[in-house]
């Protein structure tokens, strides 16, 4: 081989690593783009005292806490609200008054947004969407209930034959 040869044959084994290592770097410039296309709401998202106002009006409305149990227990949540888990949302609609006026709550906003506009498309009166943490972070109180214990399983009695 001509030496020009071998100088292009080691540029092309020391630029490849470097070449591969560029396409790994444009892949991880993706990632936020398809964040960027993430869900986003058309229901309005409430603050404190939006959600505040129509809390002083508990007879009207419903809180559908879209959050686990176990969430709810650890972070926090309302008074009072129905406790539906978003993938059971669409087929829990008989359980919900239309003649109510809704706010569906989650951790950040995620689940509730898209569940109230869910239920806006069929038809029920939603006022907006709320996450719990924000709500706190902007000064509301949220409820804490502690988990009871579990209660201590008495032996059963030994049979006699």
């Amino acid at each position: 081989m001509k030496k020009p040869s071998k100088l292009l044959l080691l540029l092309l084994i020391f630029a490849a690593p470097i070449a591969f290592g560029v396409t790994k770097s444009a892949k991880k410039v993706e990632a936020p783009v398809a964040a960027a296309d993430a869900y986003k709401p058309t229901s309005l998202q409430l603050h404190r005292a939006e959600l505040d106002a129509l809390l002083a009006k508990p007879d009207q409305l419903l809180i559908i806490d879209l959050r686990r149990p176990d969430e709810v227990s650890s972070i926090g949540g309302f008074p009072v609200y129905l406790s539906i888990q978003a993938d059971q949302l669409e087929k829990s609609l008989d359980l919900i008054p239309k003649e109510r006026t809704i706010v569906t709550v989650s951790n950040h906003s995620g689940r509730s947004g898209k569940s109230a506009d869910l239920l806006t498309g069929k038809g029920y009166k939603v006022a907006g969407y709320v996450g719990a943490q924000y709500y706190e972070a902007e000064g509301g109180t949220l409820t804490k209930v502690a988990i009871p214990a579990p209660k201590a399983k008495v032996p059963a009695e030994k049979h006699k034959h």
